[in-house]
């Protein structure tokens, strides 16, 4: 199993989301007061994301687009338990968490077998 680190995208990516929800609903958009005060908080939040369907793409393309500081995990998942060096050379079978869930814990795992390999 090969580790890389990566963040930046996923945190952005919740960031947005969360900007949006709290958009609607006509509440009225935090000042930047409290968003200079909440993140000076002794304890501040962990930032969750929702994993996409990254079932059946590029594992190397899918690690760049999750950013440098995102912690992921390549896993062989034919059974033949090979290093994956190079991630662009590898597709997605399954992740963990699963596609459309939400992400609270590190690394996330990708199980992938060489493109042209079949995932079953």
């Amino acid at each position: 199993m090969t580790k890389r680190q990566f963040l930046g995208p996923i945190v952005a990516v919740a960031l947005l989301a969360s900007a949006t929800a709290c958009a609607g609903g006509g509440h009225p958009a935090p000042s930047a007061t409290a968003t200079a005060s909440a993140s000076a908080s002794p304890r501040p939040q962990p930032v969750t994301a929702v994993m996409t369907d990254l079932i059946g793409g590029n594992a190397g393309r899918a690690a760049e687009q999750m950013g440098p500081d995102t912690e992921v995990a390549f896993n062989d998942v034919s059974g033949k338990g090979r290093s994956v060096d190079d991630p662009a050379e590898w597709k997605i079978c399954e992740t963990r968490p699963g596609p459309n869930q939400q992400i609270t814990g590190y690394p996330v795992v990708l199980g992938v077998v060489l493109v042209g390999e079949s995932c079953e």
